[in-house]
């Protein structure tokens, strides 16, 4: 698949894995605002990659260098928002393996992550690289394109439940959250919170290497880059840290019924 970019400056290509295997390095090693404790299971996302490369998708541009990518994976869903589970990113990527595995028909897309390179965030990217995706699902076929979105600016308030931080709206009504925004103006719409969507656990020696902080109490404790704080017990020499996201759908208006 590929397509040229009209709101940006510079010739652009949406690409997918399948078309371009090679490519698969440059997407996974790409620059991305990602903290280091976020530690997605590598085997399933590496099986991800290998069973479903074409939904795989990066954008190049004129120099053929990887300025922004939309990783994705196709699950069985009925399209009830009350059957999208509360574990969203952890739980879509299973369920994908699950349903792949034992060949039920895969009627939505979901997207794990849609990021774009830091110095290139100022050209609209990543609305750019959501409608790619969004017309990559209509055309496959697809009934439904939903993300589990990760707020850009909730880490600006942890403390802050996810439900009353969806609530804080500007005066046109729109979110506060710039890519809840990005979302909302290309036609998603916010179904619900999943509450546990990515759990990352580990040893308290194992949190001091990913973040540098001396971790010698019990309690929360915040992040940079965190969504909710991390739960520490030195008692038990652990630490968890349990991100919620947001579920929204995109409808793909002249996919198949």
């Amino acid at each position: 698949m590929s397509a040229t970019a009209s709101s940006t400056s510079t010739d652009l290509r949406v690409i997918s894995l399948a078309d371009r295997p090679e490519l698969e390095e440059a997407m996974i090693t790409m620059e991305s605002s990602w903290p280091a404790y976020i530690r997605p299971e590598p085997l399933l996302v590496d099986w991800a990659f290998d069973a479903h490369a074409a939904h795989q998708l990066v954008v190049v541009d004129e120099q053929d260098e990887v300025v922004a990518r939309a990783a994705s994976v196709p699950f069985a869903w009925d399209g009830d928002p009350d059957h999208l589970p509360d574990a969203g990113w952890d739980e879509t990527l299973r369920q994908c393996l699950s349903d792949t595995r034992a060949g039920r028909e895969l009627t939505a897309l979901c997207a794990l992550e849609i990021a774009v390179v830091p110095d290139r965030r100022a050209q609209n990217l990543s609305a750019y690289t959501l409608r790619a995706l969004a017309d990559h699902a209509r055309e496959r076929g697809f009934r439904h394109l939903v993300v589990p979105v990760r707020p850009s600016r909730k880490h600006r308030h942890q403390e802050l439940p996810l439900a009353d931080y969806l609530a804080l709206k500007r005066p046109d009504g729109l979110p506060e959250d710039p890519w809840l925004r990005v979302h909302m103006r290309a036609g998603g719409e916010v179904l619900k919170v999943c509450p546990a969507s990515m759990t990352v656990s580990g040893s308290l020696a194992q949190w001091r290497e990913w973040t540098g902080l001396p971790l010698d109490a019990d309690g929360p404790v915040e992040l940079p880059g965190a969504l909710t704080p991390l739960t520490v017990s030195t008692t038990h020499d652990y630490a968890v840290y349990v991100e919620p996201n947001v579920w929204v759908r995109h409808h793909l208006t002249g996919s198949r019924p």
